[in-house]
């Protein structure tokens, strides 16, 4: 009787890798990935999904071990780019296993408080650059 073959480890399940894992939401939403360099390179990286609608998504993100380290049991970062991104993550990163971590995702504004303040004084910086280029010299 032949056993059944071994199925392939999770990435970061054995907590061997140069990254840790944040997942944000599960693989299995997804179709496809797409691995993106945020700020300079190494550092900080995201993996975006691709679902059957078309549309793309965070799925997680990876921190280099340089950029952060465990303590009791949850992830600190070490790095301003690592601050920032957990910053703007819904929660914590908190510990599954091995290089693992898993943290929510930030609140998804409704379309009923939009625009936030943030996309107004943005939507006001891009008008004030618009205007100062067409103005003669």
């Amino acid at each position: 009787m032949a056993s059944a073959p071994r199925k392939r480890a999770k990435p970061g399940s054995r907590g061997g890798g140069r990254f840790f894992h944040i997942e944000l939401r599960p693989a299995a939403e997804f179709e496809t990935f797409r691995v993106q360099d945020v700020g300079g390179p190494g550092g900080v990286e995201r993996v975006a999904g691709r679902r059957a609608s078309g549309s793309w998504d965070t799925a997680k993100w990876l921190v280099e071990k340089t950029h952060a380290h465990v303590e009791n049991g949850r992830l600190v970062p070490d790095s301003d780019e690592a601050k920032t991104l957990f910053a703007g993550l819904g929660s914590s990163p908190e510990h599954i296993e091995g290089d693992r971590f898993q943290a929510k995702p930030r609140r998804d504004i409704p379309e009923s408080e939009k625009p936030t303040a943030a996309m107004r004084r943005a939507q006001l910086a891009n008008i004030r650059k618009a205007q100062a280029a067409r103005r003669p010299m």
